[in-house]
């Protein structure tokens, strides 16, 4: 793609908090950012992924053209990269998949979208894929820490939402792609619900005592959503799994999450803002 159409795409992301409109439009969009092999410098380039629970994959398809893209080449020469997800930007150690590992995770992104097989076809060169794995981090990219808030549960609501319609539209059976998405998202949120309870909820009931009955029922609704994170697993993990059956309970955890989500944003986004 040219530089120029890469550009309009950055800045429309980190304008956006990571959505875009035009072809990648509702798709999964990271901005990867490599140290040039031969000049140092850093470069960004959009870039599609694949959740993989504790990391990402990136496949360096180059729609089927017959040399890797740059962006490959940089980060084999480098492998520490910068990954903006559209909340977090963070360091990232890069590993390119081989052998075994490789073929089935290429084997159900090509299961998940055909797109990356017909590259795959165009191409002599084995397409690679690559794991960035997060090393370190920071803080969510909001002007304001209820901004922030509100930036990650934004970022849970769109990948809910593309996992309903990737469920809608899978057919009679449920990809392997599609159950990592599922259980990845369960991981997220499970590790986001244990850090508020750790940390930002005790820290708000000492400063805001107040508070307290709010912080109590939100505590008491992580329990609620922690068992819909339960049953999604279940079903989602079991051998036949039935799409009918998970789209209900991504449908369920989405329903009391939202109500979750709305509440938690009315009673506490005013509070961290005024701090």
């Amino acid at each position: 793609m040219p530089n120029e159409f890469n550009q309009k795409i950055i800045e429309e992301f980190r304008a956006n908090g990571g959505r875009v409109g035009g072809p990648f439009e509702g798709g999964r969009l990271l901005l990867l950012t490599t140290t040039g092999a031969r000049s140092g410098a850093p470069h960004t380039t959009p870039v599609g992924y694949l959740p993989d629970e504790e990391r990402v994959l990136v496949i360096a398809s180059a729609a089927g053209a017959p040399k890797h893209p740059d962006w490959f080449r940089n980060l084999v020469a480098n492998p520490r990269v910068t990954v903006e997800d559209g909340v977090f930007t963070y360091e990232a150690e890069a590993v390119v998949l081989q052998g075994d590992e490789r073929d089935r995770v290429f084997a159900r992104a090509v299961e998940a979208d055909p797109g990356w097989g017909a590259y795959q076809a165009k191409t002599t060169r084995v397409i690679p894929v690559v794991a960035l794995t997060p090393v370190a981090g920071g803080p969510p990219q909001a002007s304001s820490p209820g901004a922030a808030l509100k930036a990650v549960h934004d970022a849970f609501r769109r990948e809910l939402a593309l996992i309903r319609k990737e469920i809608a539209e899978s057919g009679a059976s449920l990809g392997a792609q599609l159950r990592v998405n599922c259980l990845t998202v369960c991981q997220g949120l499970h590790n986001h619900h244990t850090g508020e309870d750790g940390t930002m909820f005790p820290y708000l009931a000492e400063h805001h005592p107040a508070l307290g009955p709010a912080l109590e029922r939100l505590h008491q609704e992580h329990q609620k959503v922690a068992a819909l994170l339960d049953a999604l697993q279940t079903v989602v993990t079991a051998e036949d799994a039935d799409p009918r059956s998970v789209l209900r309970e991504v449908e369920r955890l989405t329903d009391e999450l939202e109500s979750h989500l709305t509440y938690e944003e009315e009673q506490l986004i005013p509070i961290l803002d005024a701090s």
